[in-house]
């Protein structure tokens, strides 16, 4: 694999010295730490600057378009200014951008989730997946009496303190592959989180059944991440949610779905498609049509504890934005387009992606695969079977390679993650999915160089 090199190539205007993005990069880079707010969108030499989206395509400062295959790190399943979100959210502003009353589109987009997720009794509104998986576990603490918190390896679900745990790990301080350790994933955290945070092995029912039996008793919640980018979206191995569902009776754990990502599968999201009727799932992202939200839905009478109708809540929550009507407008617009034959439709352009994609790979003798379900697929630097976080190269090498591909691409034309995570919208056809295979093949053929 060679060492990235990032000179100026295709249209990329934006590399050239004294473009308009280098400027904004030094001004914002004196503004703001590292110049962006999103540590996942930063890459060297420094990022394109977005001007304009419409439909798949995002238009940088420069003024070059390329086709967006991240879409707003997955959020925006209709892609960019999509003309009935838009009408939803211009209709809402005209009536009030946010209130301190609750408000019909609020319960609008309650009843839907409601009516879509089996598994939801009630729902309640935050404004980021990180709060709604903070309120997860706040929920399952107060229900059980309990504070350990369980998650799988490599598995990511936001910035909350209890979960910013062992989805960064690496070979030097990750531990055995049965009882990985709990590595903090940032700094600033507190020293008791490793203590009160048990990491399982994915796809290993036998170590986390021992795991659990061992540290059953204490343990609130059990979150799973259904199909995690960070651990190259593993596919879970048959019967393997519904056995984290019965061994979580059986040890009386709150299980918990973050499908903050994976609810773009389907109109009932993963565990519509592979099970595990969690108690609680926490959402985001596509749930808001592009604006923030969050949110987190389960059984009534863990909900119940958010209830202040009968005296004081169990547990407290407030937001100056949870549940504001101008998220919950686009929300509610997005979702109604989300029908069982847009997903299925969505779901042969994945397929039509990733099938394109390791063609390419092996025409070209690279050990890369595209991994992933649905509309969401994962460039990979093995081709090698991935079964959990593990299974996905971690050293310098690998990153090099995937950092050459993501110029490469950008250089292209289409736009990933520079981890590789990369998604489908609605205004996609095949053509779109052939030109984005087009321009893979000539990213791929500049790797030789």
């Amino acid at each position: 694999m060679s060492t990235p090199v990032f000179e100026k190539t295709g249209t990329d205007r934006f590399l050239a010295a004294g473009s308009a993005t280098a400027r904004l990069y030094d001004e914002a880079r004196r503004l703001i730490p590292g110049g962006t707010s999103r540590l996942h969108y930063h890459f060297e030499p420094y990022p394109i600057f977005a001007r304009a989206g419409a439909g798949c395509r995002l238009t940088d400062v420069e003024g070059d378009e390329r086709i967006d295959c991240l879409n707003n790190m997955t959020a925006l399943i209709h892609g960019h200014a999509d003309p009935e979100v838009n009408a939803a959210i211009v209709a809402q502003l005209q009536r009030g951008a946010s209130f301190s009353e609750p408000s019909e589109p609020e319960v609008a987009l309650a009843r839907l989730m409601v009516e879509r997720l089996p598994s939801v009794e009630q729902i309640h509104f935050r404004s980021s997946g990180t709060e709604a998986v903070m309120m997860a576990v706040k929920l399952a603490r107060a229900f059980t009496g309990r504070s350990l918190i369980a998650k799988f390896e490599g598995a990511y679900h936001g910035y909350y303190d209890y979960v910013q745990v062992s989805f960064s790990s690496t070979p030097a301080n990750w531990g055995d592959a049965r009882t990985p350790r709990s590595v903090p994933s940032s700094g600033g955290l507190s020293d008791s989180v490793g203590e009160e945070v048990l990491v399982l092995p994915f796809n290993d029912p036998q170590g986390v059944e021992r795991l659990l039996e061992q540290h059953g008793p204490r343990i609130a919640a059990l979150l799973v991440e259904p199909l995690s980018n960070r651990s190259g979206m593993p596919l879970p191995a048959d019967g393997f949610y519904a056995f984290l569902r019965e061994i979580t009776r059986r040890h009386g754990i709150v299980l918990v779905f973050d499908e903050v990502i994976a609810f773009r599968l389907g109109t009932a999201g993963a565990q519509g498609r592979w099970g595990g009727s969690p108690d609680l799932t926490a959402f985001g992202k596509i749930v808001g049509g592009g604006l923030p939200i969050g949110a987190v839905g389960g059984r009534a009478d863990i909900m119940a504890l958010l209830d202040p109708t009968h005296g004081p809540a169990a547990v407290i929550s407030g937001g100056t934005y949870s549940g504001n009507p101008l998220s919950a407008s686009a929300g509610l617009a997005t979702l109604r387009k989300l029908t069982p034959e847009a997903f299925a439709r969505l779901e042969a352009l994945g397929e039509r992606m990733r099938r394109g994609a390791n063609a390419i790979f092996r025409a070209a003798g690279q050990s890369a695969q595209a991994t992933g379900a649905g509309s969401l697929f994962q460039i990979v630097p093995t081709d090698r079977p991935i079964e959990n976080y593990r299974s996905v190269p971690r050293d310098a090498a690998a990153s090099a390679w995937l950092a050459r591909l993501h110029r490469n691409l950008l250089a292209a034309g289409v736009i990933v993650s520079r981890g590789g995570l990369s998604c489908l919208s609605t205004p996609m056809g095949e053509a779109e999915v052939d030109e984005c295979l087009s321009a893979l093949e000539q990213a791929v053929a500049g790797l030789q160089d």
